[in-house]
């Protein structure tokens, strides 16, 4: 298909505003610049994530942690009621009623966020993904879309990827502007790696970060209900419950793989050293490390 269908599709799916994209349809500039002013309490969760990067896999971890296992009730609530969005209320919530601990869900960059947050009230967890495993994931998640009224090919995916034409714009500014500003923020950094090479260590380190002390048992749960084979055929982690005007998962599955190292399946050589040059200019004087294989987690 031609450019000009493409540029067509595209300004009907999304819509740029203050240096990022959004989806359209599911929320406003005027939504988003009042998050700015939303208030935050000392207990509140921010998950902050580019997309496919892990995000419902720690909505999961975390809405476990926060309720002990689902101890506390939480079993039958789906991963939307659990950690809403912040930019895309889509079930029209009402934050301030929620009770403590709230937590919530966010793919928006540093300075979008409510201002609270900037007076280190509450506490961030970003997660990151390595460059090439979220482009991979993120093309087949664009397949899903129905409002997407257009077939888009690998080859135009990388590039609308590389140049930040995607839902959150780019990947390099995103995961560099969050961790060129954390000093605002009370904030941990972890990696989808990270949680992939070791799950259980990853929730311990989480637990601390969050002053949340469970048992044993609790770990243990946590770990189970978290892990990947298990939340993909669970309906309320899954998302399978979204409305399939938004999420068409007949195209493909919303939680398709969550594996390192899946890029290789798809990135010509070319591509991957158009991301490692990408990645070292934009990237390259900041401590950012991941692994790229899941041989080498597994080793």
């Amino acid at each position: 298909m031609s450019q000009e269908l493409l540029e067509e599709a595209l300004n009907a799916f999304i819509f740029k505003y203050k240096g990022t994209y959004f989806l359209k349809d599911l929320t406003s500039p005027e939504f988003v610049d009042a998050i700015e002013h939303m208030e935050v309490r000392e207990n509140d969760v921010f998950l902050v994530t580019y997309p496919k990067s892990g995000t419902v896999w720690t909505q999961q971890v975390l809405s476990l942690i926060l309720n002990e296992g689902h101890r506390n009730g939480t079993e039958n609530i789906d991963n939307l009621e659990r950690a809403p969005w912040i930019e895309y209320n889509i079930r029209n919530y009402d934050y301030n009623s929620r009770p403590s601990p709230r937590l919530f869900s966010s793919h928006l960059p540093y300075y979008l966020m409510p201002k609270d947050l900037k007076f280190r009230m509450g506490k961030v967890i970003y997660v990151c993904r390595n460059p090439k495993d979220a482009m991979v994931s993120f093309y087949h998640f664009y397949k899903v879309f129905p409002k997407l009224n257009y077939s888009i090919d690998w080859e135009t995916f990388v590039d609308l990827y590389m140049s930040g034409r995607v839902i959150s714009g780019s990947w390099f500014d995103h995961v560099r502007g969050w961790y060129t500003h954390k000093e605002d923020f009370n904030i941990l950094f972890i990696t989808f790696e990270e949680m992939k090479k070791d799950l259980r260590a990853a929730v311990l380190k989480i637990c601390k970060f969050l002053n949340v002390n469970l048992d044993e048992k609790a770990i243990d749960t946590v770990v189970e209900k978290a892990t990947f084979k298990n939340m993909k055929h669970d309906p309320l982690a899954n998302y399978t419950f979204f409305p399939r005007d938004i999420l068409d998962q007949s195209k493909g599955d919303f939680l398709r793989k969550g594996t390192v190292g899946d890029w290789k399946n798809l990135l010509t050589v070319a591509q991957s050293e158009k991301i490692d040059q990408m990645f070292k200019e934009n990237l390259g004087d900041l401590p950012v490390r991941f692994l790229w294989d899941i041989k080498v987690i597994a080793s």
